[in-house]
């Protein structure tokens, strides 16, 4: 067993998981998990994530919405409130409520996909400023749309995650300066991942956490599998290798960082 794992990004509520969700889940200890964070992306699976942040001791929530939930057609952001997303976030707001949660979000900017700018841009920044007023950490999707999202957090200074780290190592340490944790994950072990290492170096281990974004982005050693907590072993290790340390150091201190900015 390695660890201590905490996976401060996670999508458990994934199709991908409806055939054996509970049996992935509960073997997630043994493999040295201690948490996970399991991320909505609209209205529609808050309700699943809040159950199982209930059911699993170690897991905890975080709801918001994501861009691509603006045109995705199974989303309930376009099926159930035909877009006007404004009205969804409103009729979420009790969901923050409850104590399992600890974050909003998934949320963002995404350029990658055909995502209307404006409405993008006004969605994420409400998420910014609901995450103010309820006084917890933001959990930020930024894909092709570092200049943008760099500009509304440095605007707002929210306490948070950039997920899944894709800049350079100048504005990592300027997001750093900024009180932000950057999420690394299994992106960083492939070959062509040199600015994310290049920002590793670039940082404080005490400004790092580790995350899977599972299903998703499983690292390089089982790429092409489904992802899940346990495979954040092989980031872990990575990272410690780069930076010249024990993977222990690198397991605990990312998992205190977790624990800290969640407030657990």
């Amino acid at each position: 067993m390695t660890g201590p794992i905490f996976d401060t990004h996670a999508h458990y509520t994934s199709r991908s998981f409806d055939a054996d969700r509970d049996e992935v889940l509960s073997a997630l200890p043994g493999a040295g998990v201690v948490g996970v964070v399991d991320c909505a992306t609209h209205s529609g699976d808050a309700a699943q994530v809040l159950e199982l942040s209930h059911r699993y001791p170690f897991v905890w929530a975080a709801l918001g919405i994501h861009p691509q939930s603006l045109i995705e057609e199974d989303a309930a952001t376009l099926c159930r409130y035909g877009g006007d997303w404004r009205r969804e976030l409103e009729e979420m707001r009790p969901l923050f409520e409850d104590p399992r949660v600890v974050a909003v979000g998934e949320c963002g900017l995404d350029h990658h996909w055909p995502v209307p700018a404006q409405p993008q841009l006004e969605l994420f920044e409400a998420q910014l400023q609901l995450a103010r007023e309820l006084d917890k950490p933001i959990l930020v999707h930024d894909r092709e749309a570092h200049a943008e999202t760099y500009a509304l957090l440095e605007k707002y200074r929210p306490r948070g995650i950039v997920h899944c780290y894709s800049g350079s190592a100048e504005d990592a340490r300027r997001l750093t300066a900024q009180g932000l944790y950057l999420g690394f994950g299994g992106s960083c072990t492939y070959k062509n991942a040199r600015r994310a290492l290049e920002s590793l170096r670039a940082i404080p281990l005490e400004q790092v956490v580790l995350e899977t974004d599972c299903p998703y982005l499983s690292p390089q050693p089982v790429r092409g599998k489904r992802n899940h907590s346990g495979n954040i072993q092989y980031v872990g290790e990575l990272i410690a290798q780069t930076l010249g340390l024990a993977p222990e150091t690198v397991f605990e201190t990312t998992a205190q960082n977790a624990r800290r900015l969640f407030g657990l």
